[in-house]
């Protein structure tokens, strides 16, 4: 089909017919303000009238997502940074209907079906052309199944149901650190990505390390100056990173939205609000240690002298100022246990192993009711998918057995 890369943006603001929570007040934002409504590269598949009818559209369709979209029954809705999610993908699958079958609002079961199926085979890629994971097809055909679900509450659709499913990510597979290796994690991340000191270089040994920092630092090599070493040396942002993590069992997206405020130094505690956990359910206060608390702080205070971070209440950045994802976080993991001797032969280490071994070694030592309070779950149930036993373990009670 033709695309128009030069279509303007929808003439005129239409309102949704309803703008208010479940127990009837109205929405504390506004849907554009928040969304992006009709996203720039849905744009290029339409003309202006199309593109004014997917503006419209698309206001029904957010709106319900953040006033009932998480269960309809009970006019209940998603968490904004879900809702977005969801509408990104959404629009996602629109553009890939688009492109092959024409601009159409409705989702066609065959159409939803092939795109389904486009996922599996991997015939349907990611702009670079590698396939998505396991569990970016999983959401991907989640929010094709939300967008049939609202489609039929709101025009009488016929449900869809995807004919196959994709399993979650090696998350739910990782294999857990041991106690002994948490240890090494722990203290062998003070020394992670150190570096010489600057006076006790050979000039041709100071100029290996200063082409380095170049890189690491995104700057010439001339501009590289004491200083850098000093600040490479004495960054607590990953050690704090790392020892959170270790205590709170963080997931990937909870690093992600990771406020400065989370931070409770005086009650040796992790705030996450509802808004930013997970499952949105609940606000958590999560234990930390003593060490872990001290690292927080420090980084807290260095923070404050970079310039990524002014004006932003992320806890932690990366070099080119974005929040960590989920492949980086695994990225700087694997680094991690390499220099600290951690063997990752034959085993799925991943940054869930982290939060495994939370909730493996907490029952262990404690109570399962603390490893679900720490974890953040709601049941018990949701904690022992987290609790993994090895085969000492096993061992030791055989042993009681007889």
């Amino acid at each position: 089909m033709t695309r128009h890369t030069d279509s303007p943006k929808p003439s005129q603001t239409v309102q949704p017919t309803a703008r208010r929570t479940a127990d009837g007040w109205p929405l504390e934002y506004d849907i554009e303000d928040e969304f992006s409504v009709v996203p720039d590269p849905a744009l290029e598949y339409l003309n202006e009238r199309q593109a004014d009818e997917y503006h419209s559209y698309r206001l029904r369709l957010l709106t319900w997502l953040v006033t009932a979209g998480k269960s309809p029954a009970d006019n209940e809705g998603l968490a904004l940074r879900t809702a977005k999610n969801y509408a990104s993908r959404m629009d996602q699958f629109y553009r890939w209907l688009w492109e092959y079958h024409g601009y159409t609002t409705r989702v066609p079961h065959e159409r939803a079906d092939q795109y389904v199926t486009s996922l599996a085979r991997d015939t349907l890629c990611q702009t670079t052309g590698t396939p998505y994971s396991e569990s970016s097809k999983r959401k991907l055909v989640n929010a094709v199944s939300k967008l049939a679900e609202w489609r039929h509450l709101e025009f009488g659709d016929d449900r869809w149901e995807p004919d196959r499913t994709f399993s979650e990510t090696a998350a739910n597979h990782a294999d857990v650190f041991t106690t002994a290796e948490r240890h090494r994690l722990r203290e062998g991340v003070l020394e992670f990505e150190t570096i010489p000191a600057y006076n006790n270089l050979s000039p041709p040994e100071r100029d290996r390390w200063k082409a380095y920092l170049a890189q690491r630092l995104g700057k010439p090599k001339a501009e590289v100056s004491p200083q850098d070493w000093t600040v490479q040396n004495t960054s607590w942002k990953f050690p704090s990173l790392i020892r959170t993590a270790l205590d709170a069992g963080l997931r990937p997206c909870e690093v992600e939205r990771a406020e400065t405020d989370w931070v409770r130094a005086e009650k040796e505690t992790l705030y996450i609000p509802k808004e930013d956990a997970s499952k949105n359910r609940e606000n958590w206060e999560v234990a930390l240690r003593p060490d872990t608390v001290m690292a927080l702080q420090k980084w807290l205070e260095q923070r404050t002298n970079q310039t990524k971070y002014d004006g932003r209440k992320a806890l932690w950045l990366n070099r080119q100022a974005n929040p960590y994802t989920s492949n980086t976080l695994n990225h700087w993991l694997r680094k991690l246990c390499d220099d600290v001797g951690i063997d990752r032969a034959n085993r799925n280490l991943t940054w869930y192993s982290i939060r495994h071994s939370v909730g493996t070694l907490m029952v262990s030592n404690g109570t399962l009711a603390e490893a679900r309070d720490q974890l953040r779950h709601k049941s018990t149930e949701s904690t022992m998918q987290y609790v993994h036993t090895t085969p000492d373990d096993r061992r030791k009670t055989l042993e009681k057995m007889g």
